[in-house]
């Protein structure tokens, strides 16, 4: 090929290239982290909230002490005494034509339960052979609180011979009933000398 047409063809060339549109350049692909930064944390996720603590059921075979039964005449007048009084926390209430028949109930502090039993037509709620006993830290206080809501205390707190502080009160269905703070006195012996030294001063 001639000089002169060889370099008319590369002129062309040339300006076909110079005319042609480029291609896009490729996307850089993110640099993976270096194993010697620390990857950015992510946020843990939120608790969830935390369930009730469950009563420990004793398993060795070794009888426990569950609830008490406390039989009445009127089911709703007892809760408004216990639950609305003294602050029992209702569990479960069973009703007959919207009427409460039986409702148990757990103490506002530990794991006491007690059960309220709708007594029969006629039946006796005579229980001199048994009085309920509720134990309370600030015993005082509480007692000054249930008697501002206008019920009525028979003995305001006082140390016993027994080493432990007593009030006493009954139920609206005459169940006899001792409020009291015992402490860590509880599964130790009375100390009735000590009591009554303490009594006298």
């Amino acid at each position: 090929m001639p000089k002169k047409a060889a370099k008319k063809a590369a002129t062309k060339t040339s300006a076909r290239r110079a005319t042609k549109p480029a291609k896009p350049a490729a996307k850089a692909k993110p640099a993976r982290p270096s194993a010697n930064k620390a990857a950015p944390r992510s946020k843990a996720p939120k608790p969830a909230p935390r369930a009730t603590a469950p009563v420990a059921i004793p398993t060795d075979g070794k009888l426990t002490f569950n609830h008490a039964m406390i039989y009445v005449k009127d089911v709703a007048r007892a809760l408004g005494f216990y639950r609305d009084l003294l602050g029992f926390k209702l569990i479960e209430d069973f009703r007959y034509d919207g009427t409460p028949v039986y409702a148990r109930l757990r103490a506002p502090g530990g794991d006491g339960t007690i059960a309220l039993h709708q007594a029969g037509p006629g039946a006796s709620l005579v229980s001199e052979g048994v009085r309920l006993y509720f134990e309370v830290r600030d015993l005082d206080d509480f007692c000054r609180k249930l008697i501002q809501k206008g019920f009525y205390i028979t003995q305001m707190p006082r140390m016993m011979e027994w080493g432990w502080r007593h009030a006493y009160l009954n139920d609206p269905d005459g169940h006899e009933i001792s409020l009291y703070w015992a402490g860590e006195k509880r599964m130790a012996k009375s100390v009735m000398q000590a009591a009554k030294a303490v009594a006298k001063g």
